[in-house]
């Protein structure tokens, strides 16, 4: 097929949910991609950061190949020794626990919220404490949640009990608090809302409060988790842990696969019927999963992410002292947000002209470029995405 035949088809059959812009990706393998005309890309924002540790990562690949022709699909009533493995593997990484497992971050979100409310019933308690600027998907109960307008409108009336402070604000927290509050939910570092870091003091701040009044602190790691910040997780840069994490896009490797982890105080609130979800925890995108915690491992990705992040901040920083356009970079190893200086329109346009000469990125909050590539990335390939983005504001100064 050619790429305009694509596009009719999709014109006439396909819902328009998405701003897609005119490129249709044929393959791909680590940090490049190839369209459906041959030509080649530079994917530094890849697969909304589901391919963590790049495209068709071989240990991804072979483990998908092996198990889909054993077994693909298997009822949650029964026990499944892959979806055993991939939950101790999470635990053993993270925190003492368990884990369930859902197809995606909205749902671990939502399942993560279904648990503190299930604590806090008896003591009347409902509300989940927010932040302004996050994102926690796209059903009703998580654009509730998230404290962004924009994704709000249309949908109302909206689920109630969620209430947004400011981030990073450690007494708009204190004065949200009441005697319905069961949770506290973040983001570590919120992506979508432009690459804001928690603070150490911040998170600490948190985890006492919530020690104090007996709520639970939910960390979003949907986009953060899987060693894209340099550690397997990136609450682990921090002192204080979450009472739940929530999992999701790199964690299958390419494949869709949610995880709600939970402390071993609250592991045991969902009983049985309480939750549930069908394809949650298949034993392919299990396979998956354990491939990608193999990688990591054994590819040493989160060294190699900690270095390249290094190299990859310090060449946007020189870029930064040549080009003021560019106001702020900031990020966590391979998280990265540029943050321009710049009228309304100018980031949508530095994200399409960095497309047009092959490389790929994210533009959100309409002025901050988002680049987070794959963990496996190399010195030459961030040398090859920086010489673009330096001709691509060459051009618009």
């Amino acid at each position: 097929m050619k790429k305009d035949e694509v596009v009719r088809i999709y014109e006439k059959y396909v819902m328009k949910t998405y701003a897609r812009v005119p490129l249709v990706i044929e393959k791909a393998k680590g940090a490049l991609v190839e369209d459906i005309e041959g030509r080649k890309y530079l994917d530094f924002f890849p697969g909304w950061a589901v391919s963590g540790i790049g495209h068709c990562h071989k240990n991804v690949a072979s483990a998908v190949c092996k198990q889909a022709q054993k077994l693909m699909h298997v009822s949650n009533n029964y026990y499944s020794a892959l979806q055993a493995r991939l939950a101790r593997k999470i635990v053993e990484h993270s925190f003492p626990g368990k884990v369930f497992f859902c197809n995606s971050g909205a749902e671990a979100n939502e399942g993560a919220v279904k648990l503190a409310r299930k604590y806090g019933q008896d003591k009347g308690r409902f509300e989940i404490v927010t932040m302004m600027k996050s994102f926690h998907g796209r059903t009703l109960a998580m654009i509730a949640a998230t404290g962004q307008d924009k994704v709000k409108e249309g949908f109302e009336p909206l689920p109630s009990g969620f209430v947004h402070i400011p981030f990073g604000n450690i007494e708009a927290l204190r004065k949200a608090l009441s005697d319905k509050t069961a949770a506290v939910m973040l983001e570590l570092i919120q992506c979508e809302g432009g690459i804001n870091i928690a603070t150490e003091e911040y998170i600490e701040g948190i985890r006492d409060i919530c020690d104090k009044l007996d709520i639970l602190f939910i960390c979003d790691e949907v986009q953060t988790g899987m060693g894209r910040t340099g550690k397997m997780f990136c609450y682990q840069h921090y002192r204080a842990r979450p009472d739940i994490m929530t999992l999701a896009k790199s964690l299958g490797g390419g494949l869709p696969i949610g995880a709600m982890v939970a402390s071993s105080k609250f592991a045991d609130v969902l009983t049985a019927g309480s939750h549930a979800s069908t394809f949650g925890g298949s034993p392919i995108v299990c396979a998956a999963a354990l491939g990608v915690f193999d990688a990591i491992e054994k590819d040493h990705l989160l060294k190699n992410c900690l270095k390249q992040g290094k190299y990859l901040t310090g060449k946007l920083i020189l870029l930064k002292k040549k080009y003021k356009v560019i106001k702020e970079v900031r990020g966590m190893a391979l998280t990265i947000g540029v943050e321009l200086d710049a009228v309304e329109d100018e980031g949508d346009r530095i994200y399409r002209k960095c497309m047009e000469k092959g490389l790929l990125i994210n533009c959100t909050q309409k002025k901050v470029l988002r680049i987070m590539p794959p963990l496996t990335v190399t010195k030459p390939q961030v040398d090859r995405a920086v010489a673009i983005l330096d001709k691509v504001l060459k051009d618009i100064a």
